[in-house]
């Protein structure tokens, strides 16, 4: 028997201390003995990085590696990525400290930590930042430098591991000429040859990156060859095979695929063509998207929207799935048959799997969910796919209303979230989210938009945004939730959108150029296309040639297609959550917003984390956030929620 309430007012075991408290942010893992190496995140910490040791056998405890106040985490880009690496021979892990951005030593044995690279303040922001770590030569490592000290560049550089560049950045070797952007540097298993890729404004990697090849020599800077790649080719991942073949993946093709490139013929091979992806877009760097299992087989996370493992055999190029329960997977080491694997599902969200390539037996090793909710809690996910005003497809992942035992009042339609990822180059998985289960447990149906411009379908689907920014998001995300209202799934009349970063844009563009949304939340989003380009970092920074046009030049177009000029045309409340410490989208963009909304007596809220940056990682913040945002669709949608109220400025 169900009972009938109004939708958005079921009773749930589901809250934000849970969807705070028991969410730890999975990163990379890796083999070490008899156990696997893992990052994870401490919300509790303040969103500290550290690493744990965790056995492979059931039952083990697990070991944290790295003590406060060590913060495993990078700045390289601001988005950081691959902060740490397992050096066997030294029984060590090298790693990236947040707060100084110096690289440390830590000797497994004992536990001793040393400083590997100097202190590089200015201001009190680290002037040289490391990241993406690889195998150097005996003694070395190798590994990305920025340095911010006057024009931003990047090196491939070698790091000594006795300490000896501590105090003296001359002991730090660049291999690289200096480039704006630099990722994956390899040394070939002969220690002969190095091979990395590069880009330059106003190029972002998922645009076009190129593949370089040097000798290996022992003094000086490398003289280098490009051997793939190009202004409108992307390459990710450049990784050997063996000695003399170095295994890439480009979207030459219009898919990102894997190829092969034989060093002693120079010879390029696509090992595959498939319309499917076989990587992503690299907003953090060292991101592996398949590893070497041998010189004859890769293992690969391939697909179109989800990903799925399979073996890809070098000499022949057959490919063979490995039917695995996942939505998502990506591998991250292996070792004897044996694969570590970031894996996501709808019943157990993302986990740091221990796998059988044998038998395919796996178990999980960490959770990123420590408690799952009753699973009559939580919701199905559908594929979901539409046409725009001009026929093309539009992507979609909805979420529809479920907690057992209860249903809406007779004739009620559910009111319903779009969500619009950031980016805006990203993708919405599907995967289990408590945040969305905590609206869905409630009444509330959740659609996750993968508008045009998204990853997993495409170098055609993604070049949708190119010059559109803020049109094609926003006909996209308004062809998805008009195609659920004219199915009878969604209320139109109470339909509310919400995004962070990027999605923010996306949210102020849809409530300044439509009337389709009646509440909107604007996590640290973009408002101000000019200021964005002027008070940015230095990886987005020429973002914008790409998604509007170059700027001072497209000036006009600029201030037309920014939500901040057009704050008059929202017709409903708004509420703005943001960082203090923000770099990517800095405070003012919200505030400006906050502003304009109260000159204009337009409903909002503006709440102001202390100490966040660019999206939430302390666990006070992220439940302050997410019950605000709950007693904001309360109020405007007209339902009772079991957290307190908001007040709104203007109501």
């Amino acid at each position: 028997m169900l009972t009938q309430r109004p939708y958005g007012s079921w009773p749930s075991t589901i809250t934000a201390a849970d969807v705070a408290a028991g969410t730890i942010p999975l990163g990379g893992a890796c083999f070490y003995q008899d156990s696997a190496i893992i990052q994870q995140g401490r919300p509790s910490e303040g969103g500290r990085v550290t690493l744990v040791q965790q056995p492979l056998a059931e039952g083990g405890t697990e070991k944290e590696l790295v003590p406060a106040p060590f913060n495993v985490r990078s700045r390289v880009h601001e988005y950081g990525g691959a902060s740490w690496l397992l050096i066997d021979e030294a029984n060590a892990v090298i790693f990236s400290n947040f707060a100084d951005q110096r690289v440390y030593r830590l000797t497994l044995a004992d536990g001793t930590t040393q400083a590997l690279t100097p202190e590089s303040r200015r201001d009190g922001e680290p002037l040289l930042r490391f990241a993406d770590f690889s195998i150097g030569p005996s003694g070395s490592v190798l590994a990305i430098m920025e340095d911010l000290s006057s024009e931003p560049v990047r090196h491939i550089v070698q790091l000594p591991l006795d300490g000896s560049a501590s105090d003296q950045v001359e002991q730090i070797r660049r291999l690289s000429a200096p480039a704006r952007f630099v990722a994956y540097p390899r040394l070939n298993p002969t220690g002969e040859k190095i091979c990395w890729i590069s880009w330059e404004h106003p190029n972002m990697p998922w645009d076009g990156t190129e593949l370089h090849l040097a000798e290996w020599a022992d003094g000086g800077v490398l003289p280098d060859t490009v051997i793939a790649g190009g202004p409108a080719e992307s390459i990710m991942q450049p990784e050997w095979v063996d000695a003399d073949r170095i295994g890439f993946i480009s979207d030459a093709s219009g898919w990102w695929n894997p190829y092969l490139y034989h060093v002693s013929s120079g010879r390029t091979t696509r090992l595959i063509a498939r319309d499917s992806e076989f990587a992503g877009p690299l907003w953090q760097v060292g991101t592996r998207w398949y590893l070497v299992e041998s010189r004859h087989e890769l293992l690969c996370t391939y697909g179109r929207g989800t990903g799925a493992l399979a073996r890809l055999h070098v000499d022949t190029g057959g490919l063979h799935e490995l039917p695995l329960p996942f939505t998502g997977l990506r591998p991250l080491d292996v070792r004897d048959n044996w694969l570590l694997a970031a894996t996501s599902s709808m019943s157990a969200g993302e986990q740091i799997t221990l796998l059988n390539l044998e038998n395919l037996e796996h178990r999980p090793l960490a959770h990123s969910i420590e408690r799952l909710p009753e699973p009559s809690l939580l919701p199905a996910v559908e594929e979901f796919e539409c046409r725009n005003a001009h026929g093309q497809p539009v992507h979609a992942l909805l979420y529809r209303p479920r907690n057992a035992g209860y249903t809406g009042l007779d004739g009620e339609l559910p009111p319903f979230v779009t969500m619009v990822h950031g980016g805006p180059t990203a993708q919405a998985q599907a995967k289990l989210s408590t945040a969305i289960a905590y609206y869905t447990s409630r009444g509330i149906g959740v659609v996750d938009v993968n508008y045009g411009g998204s990853t997993g379908y495409g170098r055609a689907y993604r070049n949708r945004l190119r010059g559109q920014w803020g049109v094609v998001d926003v006909d996209d995300t308004v062809a998805v939730i008009d195609a659920l209202v004219e199915e009878g799934i969604a209320d139109p009349n109470r339909v509310g959108i919400e995004g962070g970063s990027a999605g923010g844009w996306t949210v102020l563009s849809a409530l300044t150029n439509t009337q389709r949304f009646t509440a909107g939340i604007s996590r640290y989003g973009v408002s101000d296309l000019v200021g964005l380009v002027e008070d940015t970092h230095d990886f987005e920074s020429h973002y914008m040639y790409s998604l509007v046009g170059p700027y001072p030049e497209a000036a006009d177009l600029y201030a037309q297609r920014a939500p901040i000029n057009h704050v008059a045309q929202i017709g409903c409340p708004v509420l703005l959550l943001q960082g203090d410490e923000d770099k990517v989208v800095p405070p003012a963009q919200s505030q400006v917003v906050a502003d304009a909304l109260a000159e204009r007596g337009i409903p909002y809220a503006y709440v102001l984390f202390e100490g966040e940056q660019h999206g939430f990682r302390k666990a006070q913040n992220i439940i302050a956030a997410l019950e605000t945002s709950l007693a904001f669709y309360a109020q405007i949608f007209g339902f009772h929620a079991d957290v307190p109220s908001l007040t709104l400025t203007g109501s």
